[in-house]
């Protein structure tokens, strides 16, 4: 089967859809408001689904994978939104090399775990 695939939208889940909402502004993506309990957050051609809905056990052991071109400036600029400060529950987590590339972590408001990373070349 073939597939011609135009994009791929995760539906992560909100401890508190609000203060969510504001972590993901405040983040740099921009929000489509789709509903009272659901919204589109984007950044470029990239899009996932931030919805009113929380189950812990589903909540904390979601993990969104986002490719980035350079894991040290994104970081860098992750430390200077200095989102824990705003947002106690947030946790930025430094940068970790791997054998495949290198990456940090960001916990949002509600436990959602992003890692942000870049592959090494071959």
């Amino acid at each position: 089967m073939k597939h011609k695939v135009k994009s791929i939208r995760p539906f992560i889940g909100a401890k508190n859809y609000d203060i969510s909402r504001s972590f993901y502004r405040d983040l740099g993506f921009e929000e489509v408001i789709l509903s009272p309990d659901m919204s589109l957050f984007k950044s470029g051609s990239l899009a996932f689904y931030l919805q009113d809905a929380y189950v812990k056990e589903w909540i904390e052991n979601t993990m969104i994978f986002m490719e980035v071109d350079n894991t040290q400036e994104f970081y860098d600029g992750l430390k200077s939104l200095d989102l824990s400060s705003k947002y106690k529950e947030v946790k930025l987590t430094p940068i970790r090399e791997e054998s495949w590339g290198r990456e940090c972590f960001l916990h949002d408001p509600s436990g959602v775990l992003w890692h942000f990373g870049e592959f090494f070349t071959l």
